[in-house]
């Protein structure tokens, strides 16, 4: 049998089995619309609400606050579009930064197609928005402001709560939006301790069924909705929730709060064995290395390779990773572009982002495979 590492977990993860478990209850005896009255109904909106309260623990919030959608990707829109509509009234510009992912990012510039004035940041040489350029670029008129916490490419990790500190300090009444999808369940934060407003973080990353997310409303901030229809998740996201990914959401956010120093103890010693071991590797390094960043998440540059080159050599031996953000598939990093990195690191990037049934012994596989891959194309 072909041997298989999966080392592209911040793509996505493999659902656990306590997961796949509440994803089959609720489709197979929980099946009702959350929002009928009589009691098959009242069933699924039991296992919702349930859900609710286990998401709002792991953020340290209400369960009222938390409202459910489809993804990370809804999360992001949600937060940025409702976010600036509802609060356009008090002014016009926003701030964001290079380095975010294409859901905020490409939210922007729709803001920006609708007349908001947008700045967009660039990110230092640790991957992250330094806080004096945030506070520099704060005017009495920014209403939103969306940083995100940890980077999906370089695993770079903001200061998120410096952040608040700026926007509270500032003249302007902002909104301070974090994309916490590849931190949420993974790194210990709560909304109070990051200091958001808004916080959107997505199913899929935690080892749960795709098709759910989440954003969190601090009580005050406000939001519009985007889509129209029901008055489901408070009134915020209207149509029938997708209560089998929700549930099994749920589960996923509770196991990880409960596992969350373990993996992450165990995610860092993978981490040292990669950083350790591609230093046989000339002009090999790690990406935003000299920030804090999450252990699960390393975009390592080879230099004078190419990464697409590479990654097939690696699959060949049987490792799956990525050059980049999956949603850049086939493109050049926006990321790392927007770090001013050198043109020959960006093309010889990789990113390895790890999850919690990887092993040691794998990390070791990946590094010896990565070497000698990297000596035979030299060698061509």
């Amino acid at each position: 049998m072909r041997r298989v590492i999966y080392f592209d977990n911040a793509a996505t993860t493999a659902p656990r089995e306590e997961a796949i478990a509440a994803a089959e209850r609720a489709m197979r005896s929980e099946w009702g619309n959350p929002s009928s009255g009589h009691f098959i109904g009242k069933a699924a909106e039991e296992m919702l609400s349930g859900a609710r309260r286990s998401v709002a623990s792991a953020l340290g919030v209400r369960a009222e606050h938390v409202h459910f959608t489809s993804g990370g990707t809804e999360s992001d829109n949600l937060a940025v579009l409702g976010a600036a509509e509802l609060s356009r009234r008090r002014g016009g510009h926003v701030i964001t930064s290079g380095a975010e992912h294409s859901a905020v990012l490409n939210a922007f510039e729709r803001l920006k197609k609708l007349g908001f004035d947008v700045t967009i940041l660039p990110p230092s040489g640790n991957g992250v928005v330094a806080a004096q350029d945030l506070r520099d670029a704060l005017r009495a008129d920014t209403i939103l402001v969306s940083l995100m916490l940890v980077n999906n490419e370089t695993g770079a990790v903001s200061p998120a709560a410096e952040y608040a500190r700026a926007i509270r300090g500032a003249a302007a009444k902002a909104v301070f939006h974090v994309d916490a999808v590849q931190g949420f369940g993974k790194l210990p934060f709560t909304a109070e301790t990051i200091g958001a407003d808004l916080i959107s973080i997505s199913a899929h990353k935690l080892y749960s069924p795709k098709g759910a997310g989440a954003l969190y409303v601090r009580p005050g901030a406000g939001v519009a909705p985007i889509l129209f229809g029901g008055q489901q998740e408070m009134g915020l996201r209207p149509g029938t929730e997708n209560v089998s990914a929700i549930a099994a959401f749920g589960v996923a956010a509770q196991l990880a709060m409960r596992e969350l120093a373990e993996n992450l103890n165990h995610a860092e010693r993978l981490r040292t064995i990669v950083m350790q071991g591609i230093t046989r590797i000339p002009r090999a390094k790690v990406i935003a290395s000299c920030g804090q960043t999450s252990p699960y998440i390393m975009s390592i540059a080879l230099p004078g390779y190419r990464s697409e080159v590479l990654m097939n050599c690696l699959e060949d031996a049987g490792i799956c990773l990525s050059r980049s953000s999956a949603c850049r598939r086939g493109a050049r990093s926006r990321v790392l572009t927007a770090m001013r990195l050198p043109t020959d690191e960006i093309d010889g990037a990789l990113r390895v982002s790890f999850g919690r049934e990887n092993t040691e012994t794998e990390a070791e596989y990946f590094v010896r495979t990565l070497v000698e891959t990297a000596e035979r194309l030299v060698h061509r």
